[in-house]
């Protein structure tokens, strides 16, 4: 089913949208959600309420492309158990995935008096728009879908010490654009 048909499923209210979405990107949703959480049962809970978040935002949203609006809902979720977990000290998977942008990614927002999140990200993504294809699949499957350095070598075919350096590379080259481009790291 094509996602247009899927959205106007939500649109009359048919909860057949949520087993159309299931069906067609239930996968992918689960991957994000485990790559992030590395707990089957939390991630199967973020993907569900990943599924109440879509029907209560479709209507009025009509997104364009559906999956990246599912992706980003499920991955807000499993980043905010991930967070609620980890101060509690129950976890600590992920960590180093997310610590490792932490040497790049400025502080954001009024209170610190960097640049907003808004700029960020737009200059982030010309940034990523500048990259191979190859590099450019790395960096988002490393530091979006969280997946594992061992994962991304296997997928490219590559040793997980070469992917660690590429991704250092990539990394250090994203500094260096930010800070070309005015912002403060």
């Amino acid at each position: 089913m094509e996602d247009n048909e899927i959205i106007e499923l939500f649109f009359m209210r048919s909860e057949r949208g949520i087993e159309e979405i299931s069906r067609k990107y239930g996968g992918i949703l689960r991957k994000i959600a485990g790559n992030i959480l590395n707990n089957p049962e939390d991630a199967k809970e973020c993907v569900n309420d990943a599924y109440l978040g879509v029907w209560n935002s479709i209507p009025p949203n009509r997104p364009n492309p559906l999956l990246t609006y599912v992706c980003k809902i499920v991955r807000n979720l499993a980043l905010k158990k991930y967070r609620y977990n980890t101060a509690l000290k129950r976890s600590g998977y992920g960590e180093i995935s997310f610590s490792e942008l932490e040497e790049c990614i400025p502080a954001t927002g009024k209170e610190t008096g960097e640049c907003t999140e808004e700029e960020l990200v737009r200059v982030i993504e010309v940034f990523l728009d500048s990259l191979d294809k190859k590099s450019r699949m790395m960096f988002l499957k490393r530091y979006w879908f969280a997946d594992s350095v061992s994962s991304i070598a296997r997928e490219f075919g590559m040793k997980e010490n070469a992917v660690s350096v590429k991704l250092l590379r990539i990394r250090k080259k994203m500094r260096k654009y930010l800070e070309k481009e005015g912002i403060r790291v």
